[in-house]
């Protein structure tokens, strides 16, 4: 059994952490996009709004009640009412089913990372994308091999892995991001890059610019799956939640800036689509990387990038199912650790042939990986976040006087937990679905 006392060693490992599974590939390429796509600035600033004070209140209910708890998602949610158990094991089948797809892009990452490492640039990546990812066996090899690279840290356990791990790279993250950002601003096209995405277009503002904002922020801080109750289980007594939630926001953002500071610039200088995508990251970046000065170094430094973006995610989601298989099947770290992983290879593989020999193979008219991706990120999220949030605040009365006490700071939190984030997550949901 994992033992009860687990901590997290020191308040910058925790941030360090939260910060890794927070920070992934939306951050990435996805925040900066959607921020150009829609009005710059101004959908910045709403973007800002929301998280600083709407976002914040699932955030700090996952972050309360994985440290008063001090156990897994599923046995945290029967201690606030039995009767909603039921809700912890929805976060679990979120956690495992998103690994499930997210994974398949981390395979390829490892094969971008091999192709700039060992020299073999393609003279076409539209047309080596199309191939590569339609093959059958070296797509599945590297979607396995990055499950079980990012399984080795939670086999290892909280501090001796997951810690070690945070603590290595979301350091090197931040160095190599912030290299590549200062290059970035060296190129020609530098400025129009940054007047993309800081120029404000108020046209965009509008309903779906407000609701495309917040379902950005609630995906982007790993709110809904059980990571951030995971990680708060090991929080030490005396850490300020409201703080700690802050520092994770304001990190979060951060990253998401830098990242749009990265790659618009040179998007810009090479006249491609800013708004292209997932496409972006392994179509247009590497052809323009391809035609700069030490291609390979810049090409390999990025995707780099990605990996350790990817795979502190990752670790997080392993670690919140591993640690429930822990607590409710009374097994060892290892043994929950082999099942999990043994689970998520297993659905992994038609989500990596869905580019392929299953590309035809659809339900609801999506493929296998676009069905993953599609009911994680717009209906599961949404509605995982919307019922603890509802369990937070009507089933944990106290759960506003301790984060915050009684005043005015806390009143209000009381009544946008209560009243005003549910139905804001009720829209959310709708106009996902």
């Amino acid at each position: 059994m994992e033992d009860e006392k687990v901590q997290w060693s020191s308040h910058i490992s925790f941030i360090l952490a939260t910060v890794g599974s927070a920070v992934g590939l939306g951050n990435i390429w996805r925040f900066p996009y959607i921020m150009g796509k829609n009005g710059g600035a101004v959908f910045l600033i709403t973007y800002l709004l929301l998280i600083a004070f709407i976002c914040v209140i699932p955030l700090c209910c996952e972050l309360f009640i994985g440290k008063k708890y001090k156990t897994d998602t599923i046995q945290s949610i029967k201690n606030i009412n039995p009767k909603f158990k039921w809700v912890g094991w929805l976060c679990i089948l979120t956690v495992i089913l998103i690994p499930c797809f997210y994974f398949v892009v981390g395979g390829w990452i490892l094969n971008y990372i091999w192709l700039f490492l060992s020299h073999h640039i393609p003279a076409n990546f539209t047309q080596y994308f199309g191939a590569y990812s339609s093959q059958i066996y070296m797509p599945v090899i590297l979607t396995l091999l990055f499950l079980i690279m990012t399984a080795i840290f939670p086999y290892r356990g909280v501090n001796d892995g997951i810690e070690k791990a945070n603590n290595i790279m979301m350091p090197l993250f931040a160095i190599i991001l912030i290299i590549l950002a200062i290059f970035a601003l060296t190129l020609p096209g530098a400025k129009e890059g940054l007047l993309f995405m800081f120029k404000p277009n108020f046209s965009h503002f509008d309903k779906t610019m407000i609701l495309t904002a917040l379902g950005q922020a609630l995906f982007t801080l790993s709110i809904g799956m059980g990571t951030i109750l995971t990680y708060g289980s090991y929080m030490k007594e005396k850490t300020n939640i409201a703080k700690s939630a802050y520092q994770l926001i304001f990190f979060d953002t951060l990253i998401a800036l830098l990242a749009g500071i990265m790659i618009f610039p040179i998007v810009f200088s090479f006249g491609v689509e800013p708004t292209a995508g997932a496409s972006l990251v392994f179509i247009s970046l590497p052809e323009m990387f391809s035609k700069l000065p030490f291609s390979s170094f810049f090409g390999l430094v990025f995707f780099v990038l990605l990996f350790f973006a990817s795979i502190t995610s990752g670790i997080s989601m392993m670690e919140t199912g591993i640690l429930s298989f822990i607590k409710n099947f009374n097994i060892s770290r290892k043994k929950a650790t082999i099942i999990l992983t043994t689970i998520i290879g297993l659905i992994s593989i038609p989500s990596t042939l869905s580019f392929g020999v299953l590309k035809d193979f659809t339900l609801f008219n999506k493929t296998f990986f676009d069905l993953l991706d599609y009911s994680t990120s717009n209906i599961l999220l949404p509605f995982n976040t919307l019922l603890i949030c509802l369990l937070s605040g009507w089933c944990i009365k106290s759960l506003w006087k301790e984060l915050l006490g009684e005043n005015i700071f806390g009143y209000i939190f009381n009544i946008l937990l209560k009243f005003v984030v549910p139905v804001i997550l009720i829209c959310v949901l709708v106009t996902g679905i």
